[in-house]
């Protein structure tokens, strides 16, 4: 158990750390990176501010919407799902298809605690593309207009069919309702700083977002809005023990501050990943996935099988780039269910397993439609 989880959160150290090793070990290495001379250090540097302008900042944006909307209202989703009786299934597509993974993770909740059917669950994990709909989103808009859409349909369809002919019940074999997430409890000086940064930040991926050149209209200010925006993401993240969720309890800047990061650094991640390659590797990718052609719809769905949130911002990031086809873009986004699929394991393992399995179907099914049938379709 990480020490850390035995500390009140009146604690000195609780409020300073403790940073965690391996995420302390891996914001060195990007620092490291970051103020290495010649090429490799420009460019760390500057994918380090696209990655917080072009994909952090939106993050940071909807996280504040939607907790703060949540914490508004006063609204409890666990029990409106429990009272929607028949519209249990297209709410929990429509939670799923959210951006990120916050509504997969509370259908998956409810589920646990006997609040909504097992069609809800596979509705939700179909429909979620987890935090890479953030990427897409922020650099494909035009694509996310068809993905996020037909994700949450798909979702819809599949949690109709797994109710009128599964008869499967995982319900005995759930954990209980249990805390995702420990509780911060209090407004932090570090989330308030997060939400400083963002404000400006959000205003340059805004500019960005027109097409105009962001360095002519506000000069040097995304290069300081951006390192500091990763600096902050990283520090929040090496000391946090959230893994991916935050607690409802927490005061909405809280949450999107914890999450933001958890996101920057999957996102950031990816962007070094692919551009490394391209500049450092001497590999043709182009070339390489076009060579493997085929196969990539099959690929984008059988990633989606990770957990985690990591690998399916990758495939965003190659299809973004022009590596992979629209259609594997397409089965990635359907059978992935991102950091859901984390408490989901914990929950109900058993359910998680085979809500999983049922989204494998129509992922494949819609992968390879576009592939054989609108190949060039969003590419």
């Amino acid at each position: 158990m990480d020490a850390s989880t035995n500390m009140t959160s009146d604690s000195p150290i609780r409020r300073l750390g403790p940073f965690r090793p391996k995420r302390l070990f891996i914001a060195l290495i990007v620092l490291a990176l970051a103020i290495a001379p010649g090429t490799l250090g420009a460019l760390t540097r500057s994918l380090m501010i696209d990655a917080y302008t072009q994909v952090s900042v939106f993050v940071a944006a909807t996280f504040l919407l939607f907790y703060g909307a949540e914490r508004v209202f006063k609204f409890d989703i666990g029990d409106a799902l429990r009272n929607a009786k028949g519209w249990q299934v297209p709410l929990a597509s429509l939670l799923g298809a959210t951006p990120g993974c916050g509504g997969a993770v509370i259908v998956v909740a409810a589920y646990s605690s006997g609040n909504v059917g097992f069609g809800a669950v596979v509705a939700a994990l179909t429909a979620t593309m987890g935090d890479a709909a953030f990427l897409l989103i922020a650099t494909r808009p035009d694509a996310a207009l068809v993905v996020l859409p037909l994700s949450l349909a798909v979702g819809v369809l599949s949690g109709y069919i797994v109710d009128r002919f599964s008869k499967a019940d995982f319900q005995s074999d759930a954990k209980g309702d249990c805390e995702l997430a420990p509780l911060v409890g209090r407004t932090r000086k570090r989330d308030l700083l997060a939400l400083a940064i963002a404000i400006p930040g959000l205003v340059i991926g805004i500019t960005q977002l027109t097409g105009a050149d962001v360095y002519e209209v506000w000069g040097q200010l995304p290069i300081y809005v951006g390192i500091s925006g990763v600096a902050v993401s990283l520090t929040i993240w090496s000391v946090s023990t959230v893994q991916a969720m935050t607690n409802t309890k927490d005061s909405p800047v809280t949450r999107m501050a914890e999450e933001t990061a958890f996101i920057t650094i999957w996102v950031l991640g990816a962007y070094l990943g692919y551009d490394y390659i391209v500049e450092f590797g001497g590999f043709d990718l182009e070339s390489l996935f076009k060579t493997y052609g085929p196969i990539l719809p099959l690929m984008g769905v059988l990633i989606g099988l990770i957990p985690g949130c990591g690998p399916q911002v990758l495939v965003t990031t190659l299809y973004i780039n022009g590596l992979v086809p629209f259609a594997a873009l397409m089965g990635n986004a359907v059978s992935n269910d991102g950091d859901a699929l984390f408490p989901a394991i914990a929950l109900n393992p058993k359910a998680a397993v085979w809500a999983t399995i049922y989204s494998t179907v129509p992922a494949i099914i819609l992968a390879y439609g576009f592939y054989l049938f609108a190949p060039n379709f969003m590419n």
